[in-house]
């Protein structure tokens, strides 16, 4: 392959790094420093992303073909409208359009409160190796939101708009289900439509995914096969923020009290754990009475002795 843009079969890995930065470069360039990190929320876009095989004529290898466009992590956005690759054996070693669009915008924001991914492409043109003509999908509008709130509900949404076009056949997509596209002599397409998953902290939102199945026996390919995502968005919660407290109570002395206030009302004819509550009296009484009839005993008996010592 062409070291710039594409691999060989033995260098899968390192070259697939290598196609994708190069034919995504804006995108990618900042990802690693824009990735949302500390605790906080995290979001992604991306308007196209390729995971195909590609079966040469004059060799019995499949090379793949995995480049992205506009693949964000917040806080970053991208609006590049074209994307080009090359593969080693295919029209000549020569780039060839993968996906043409008048717009392809993916954004991916987080904030404290919030973690939002959002796609949107207009007029999009998408062709496979050795098939340039007919596109392999032409779409109208397609878009993708994931928003993820702090201590919310995580919402995702999908949505494909205007005619929609497979291998040069109109078709009529059907809100998240399945469409088959089988053209004699081509090959067949199976569209996924509007798919939307929700957690209780995550998102994600793809406007539409194709299985791909051609033999387009054009351009030196025998078969491509494998998977392409237009449109997708999605999102991981931030934190909810920690709740809060009622301010404790302050006496006028300055010291803090958390008691519940104390009823005096007692209960209609019940007991109030001592006998004198009712009547005013106080545990000491009985004493003081029984000491006061003492006096009272010694002060008689004095008076009754001097009378006796007078007479």
């Amino acid at each position: 392959m062409n070291s710039n843009t594409f691999r060989t079969p033995g260098r899968r890995l390192a070259a697939a790094a290598t196609v994708t930065a190069l034919a995504a470069a804006p995108a990618l360039l900042g990802a690693g420093a824009a990735h949302a990190t500390g605790g906080t929320g995290h979001a992604s876009a991306t308007v196209l992303r390729t995971g195909l095989d590609v079966s040469l004529l004059d060799k019995s290898v499949d090379v793949p073909l995995a480049v992205s466009l506009n693949e964000v992590r917040a806080p970053h956005s991208a609006d590049r409208t074209a994307l080009s690759a090359r593969l080693d054996g295919v029209a000549g070693g020569k780039p060839f359009t993968v996906l043409g669009a008048d717009v392809a915008q993916a954004k991916a924001t987080v904030t404290d409160r919030r973690a939002e991914g959002s796609v949107r492409v207009v007029n999009a043109r998408l062709h496979v190796p050795g098939l340039p003509a007919p596109a392999l999908i032409e779409v109208g509008t397609v878009t993708a939101r994931a928003t993820c709130e702090a201590g919310g509900t995580p919402t995702a949404a999908a949505d494909v708009l205007g005619a929609v076009t497979v291998l040069g056949r109109r078709v009529t997509l059907t809100a998240g289900g399945t469409t088959e596209v089988k053209v004699p002599g081509v090959g067949e397409v199976r569209l996924d439509l509007a798919q939307r998953a929700t957690t209780t902290r995550t998102a994600a939102a793809t406007a539409l995914q194709l299985k791909v199945s051609v033999n387009p026996l054009k351009l030196n390919v025998a078969d491509v096969e494998g998977t392409v995502t237009l449109a997708e968005a999605t999102c991981d919660s931030p934190p909810a923020p920690a709740p809060s407290h009622p301010a404790p109570s302050h006496h006028p002395s300055g010291t803090t009290s958390h008691a519940a206030p104390v009823s005096d009302t007692k209960p209609q004819g019940g007991s109030t754990g001592t006998d004198l509550a009712e009547t005013g009296g106080d545990p000491a009484t009985p004493y003081i009475a029984a000491g006061a009839v003492a006096l009272l005993a010694a002060g008689g008996g004095a008076v009754l002795v001097a009378r006796r010592r007078k007479n």
